[in-house]
């Protein structure tokens, strides 16, 4: 529960601020040094959990529990009171003394029980110290000197991957170099560790071959003792009188002068490297030291010039080999009615080698072959995850167990999505924000903390990275099938996610019971969940009696918990509807009406201030109004409406949204000093038709604009040049006027056209766009561009799509040094086949990596143009 606990801990410190900084107009009645004294409690327990994760004893987590629930029962305290503070209009100071002692009561319970489980948590602490000091140092792993010789071993798909390696340890260079493999627990970096220490040119070249097992939990002395005692290089009876220093003199005396290859398999930190290397001498001689780690930040640092291996995970081909490997022993079926099952039970192993070696260990012992077959390929996770006695979540779970705890609540919410799922990060970011795990540090903000948070993971192996954006950051991500169920099994032992704190809501299905209040799936009538209403606000209309499906119920812990409050009204002729929501939300996004209701208006009363802890909020096309309660929400930092920024009411002349870093206004904006005061951390601008822009540099921190319909002239407005992302739509620019952007903003990395230019000719001018790494130019009338390499000197991704006019693409643009890609979509037939002329002159200058698609298929030299090729076709391929 330590997990639970943390995430608890930090969700609650976010509240703990909140109810510290409310917003101007509506003031509090709370004792400020106490709320204080609790938040210093709660940031102490966060440090003592990060610091004691790896250590939790049964009693440690006990205590967990217990503080988990203090934690969320602090939560619930917290926001009762807050929220009837806020309702409250009464302005009598006996009402406000009553309501003060009330908070304050309530509040220093909270404190004793934590006091309590601190106290118990220091004594629990220092007992195990006192154990540890009196227990010596045991070593699960004391290493050896060659492989397992398991038939878990057998290698398939690598051969390649196999003779690459062979020839990067057998190069010319005579100093010492490290070599490391990298991939995710299972992915095969032992067995191809093994292969190549037993492959003949790899005997032959090396006059010593060792093998040391590291692991999570080693000991440098009884690996190096247990070698030297094996090779009889010291006598048994000796171990006692050789501390480590003498230990590591021996064996770099052992090694001094040879020739040898030292694998150090399962390597989880650059400590463990620090501790061994004294060890290893550099005789200058091609020695080299193979590592095999699942950590990115281990293989980086060791690597020569930071260059390493990646394993990746196989194809269907060889991932049906394999199971066919273990299943028959042979690469082939001998069963024809077994192959279709079976490639099919390959593939849902998602090529990871671990599952197919298990489940084919699983096949080979079945005797009925074509029904057992069949089931197993029903239940392919299930079966994997129960073979061998958890086999593959044991090994998978050392992962997991590594992590520090602050990644922990983010990894395990990756079960929320379905299996095999492309997770834009943007949205995992979110919803990671909503749920409140992120701890801001160093002064980041949390989208910035949740950024590293992902990296780290990746870096981990723990999530995959489906995509990249040109400028080199995370576009899609996911998990692996096995590691999902990894996430299933410890977020429901450590009961992580208890309540929603992230909500949408479709204004098409506000009155249908049989939608799920949560996640906005149909819902069976019989298995359908109300919920126990608690509600407050508006009194005077019908409510939508919130239910929740099976699945949503099953997830979270607390449902019943909820206060639900009445926001949002959807009014109809007939009908004047309220939509409840609980006070607890951090992240809330309604989706847009349809075109049946395109005509309706949805009113958000004051009640929506209420949302207290509201961080995202999301209107999408919704048509709203009365929406000046959101100057009274100053958690917000992403706001998205359809219409301009509502006018301050009364007593909220001295508004400002602090932590405001994304805004999307549909109609209507108006950039002015009074805005840019209101809102002055801006980071992100969407805006369609605005009313000026003229005071556009005055938000010195934007970073991302995005521009659709315009009447001003480019020249009119006044770009900040801390701008990195602009997105022009269907403003009719003059070309001859794009001068404007390339000399005023020279961070820009990114500039997406979509009709945003008019007329035949573009010249680009030399020294502008120095940093642009992604241009993507859609729909425009465009026939004549005289742009060379040296116009984009550091381009990366050029994107063409709906250039009809279009008549050639300049060849010299495939010698842009930093370009990776090009991609046509839906382009005439003059400007593809200067897609083919730069592909044939790139691959005569001997550029191979530059690669072309025309609609999401790659080309070569030798491809003809169909018909096909100049139709539409789909193609996943998307910019920065």
């Amino acid at each position: 529960m330590a997990v639970a606990a943390y995430a608890s801990l930090v969700s609650l410190s976010d509240v703990l601020d909140n109810v510290q900084h409310p917003s101007r107009r509506h003031r509090l009645h709370l004792d400020k040094e106490q709320i204080g004294g609790l938040q210093q409690k709660v940031q102490f327990l966060q440090d003592f959990l990060e610091l004691h994760s790896q250590r939790i004893s049964p009693e440690m987590e006990d205590l967990g529990r217990q503080l988990a629930v203090v934690a969320d029962e602090a939560d619930d305290i917290i926001d009762f009171h807050v929220v009837n503070q806020l309702c409250e209009r009464s302005q009598d100071k006996t009402h406000h003394m009553a309501a003060l002692s009330s908070f304050r009561q309530d509040i220093e319970k909270i404190i004793k029980r934590i006091d309590s489980i601190t106290e118990k948590l220091m004594m629990v602490k220092e007992e195990r110290v006192d154990i540890q000091e009196q227990q010596p140092i045991v070593s699960g792993n004391m290493g050896s000197t060659t492989p397992s010789s398991s038939d878990k071993n057998t290698m398939v798909g690598f051969d390649e991957r196999l003779l690459q390696v062979v020839d990067e340890l057998t190069r010319d260079e005579s100093d010492l170099r490290i070599l490391p493999i990298v991939g995710m627990g299972g992915i095969g970096k032992t067995t191809l560790a093994q292969n190549v220490f037993d492959h003949p040119y790899i005997i032959n070249r090396f006059d010593m071959r060792i093998w040391f097992t590291i692991s999570q939990q080693y000991s440098v002395r009884e690996i190096l003792l247990k070698y030297l005692i094996n090779g009889k290089k010291i006598k048994a009876s000796a171990a006692d009188e050789l501390d480590l220093a003498k230990l590591g003199e021996c064996f770099h005396k052992l090694l001094f002068g040879e020739r040898y290859l030292i694998v150090l398999d399962d390597l989880w930190s650059i400590k463990a490297w620090e501790d061994f290397k004294m060890s290893f001498p550099n005789n200058s001689n091609g020695s080299r030291i193979l590592v095999t780690t699942r950590l990115l930040d281990v293989a980086r640092p060791l690597g020569f010039d930071n260059h390493y291996f990646t394993v990746n995970f196989l194809d269907k081909d060889k991932s049906w080999d394999l199971l066919s490997e273990k299943a028959f022993a042979q690469k082939s079926c001998p069963y024809p009615e077994l192959e279709k099952i079976g490639r099919n039970i390959a593939r849902c192993c998602r090529g990871l080698p671990l599952a197919i070696v298990v489940i084919g260990g699983l096949l080979a012992k079945s005797k009925d072959k074509q029904e057992y077959w069949e089931f197993v390929a029903k239940n392919v996770t299930s079966f994997v995850n129960s073979g061998d006695d958890d086999y593959c979540l044991k090994i998978l779970s050392l992962s997991y167990n590594s992590l520090p705890i602050h990644l922990k609540p983010c990894f395990l919410y990756m079960r929320v999505f379905p299996e095999d799922d492309r997770i834009e990060a943007s949205k995992l970011i979110k919803l990671w924000i909503s749920e409140g795990f992120l701890k801001p540090v160093g002064g980041k903000s949390v989208k910035e903390a949740a950024k590293e948070y992902l990296k780290d993971l990746a870096d981990r192996n723990l999530i995959l990275i489906r995509k990249w954006t040109d400028t080199g950051k995370i576009k899609t991500c996911g998990v692996h099938d096995i590691l999902r169920e990894l996430c299933f099994r410890e977020s429901e032992r450590e009961h992580l996610i208890r309540i929603p704190k992230a909500q949408k809501i479709p204004f098409t299905v506000l009155n249908d019971g049989d939608v799920c209040f949560l996640c906005s799936h149909k819902q069976d009538r019989q298995n359908r969940i109300h919920l126990q209403e608690v509600l407050i606000g508006l009194q005077s209309t019908t409510v939508a009696s919130p239910s929740v499906c099976e699945a949503c119920n099953n997830m979270y812990q607390n449902l019943n918990k909820f206060r639900w409050v009445k926001v949002f009204k959807s009014v109809h002729d007939e009908s004047d509807v309220t939509s409840p929501l609980h006070t607890k939300l951090r992240y809330l996004k309604v989706k847009g009406y349809n075109r049946i209701e395109k005509n309706q208006k949805h009113i958000v009363p004051g009640t929506i201030s209420l949302l207290w802890n509201l961080q995202i909020l999301d209107l999408g096309h919704s048509k709203t109004v009365s929406l000046s309660e959101v100057w009274e929400m100053p958690k917000l930092r992403r706001l998205s409406i359809n219409s301009s920024l509502p006018d301050l009411l009364e007593g909220q002349d001295s508004t400002i949204l602090e932590n405001l870093s994304t805004l999307s206004s549909s109609r209507g904006f108006s950039c002015s000093e009074e805005i840019v005061k209101r809102i002055p951390n801006l980071k992100k601008l969407y805006v369609v038709w605005p009313v000026s822009l003229d005071k556009l540099a005055l938000f010195n921190k934007l970073e991302s604009f995005s521009l659709k319909y315009n009447f001003c002239r480019l020249e009119d407005i006044d770009f900040p040049t801390s701008l990195k992302k602009l997105s022009l739509s269907r403003c009719l620019f003059p070309w001859e006027k794009m001068t404007i952007i390339g000399s005023s903003l020279p961070n820009l990395e990114v500039l997406k056209l979509n009709n945003a230019f008019k007329g035949r000719e573009w010249n680009p001018v030399e020294g502008e766009f120095l940093r642009l790494k992604v241009l993507s130019i859609k729909n425009h009338d465009l026939e004549q561009w005289g742009a060379e390499d040296i116009h984009f000197p550091n381009l990366h991704g050029l994107y063409l799509e709906e250039m009809f006019e279009l008549k050639e693409i300049p060849l010299s643009i495939g010698d842009i040094y930093t370009l990776h890609s090009i991609h046509f979509q839906i382009c005439g037939e003059f400007a593809m086949n200067s897609a083919l002329e730069i592909v044939k002159d790139q691959k005569e200058k001997g550029n191979e990596s530059l690669q072309v698609y025309v609609n999401g298929k790659q080309v070569d030299e030798e491809r003809v143009f169909s018909d096909s090729d100049l139709s539409f076709v789909d193609s996943d391929e998307e910019q920065s």
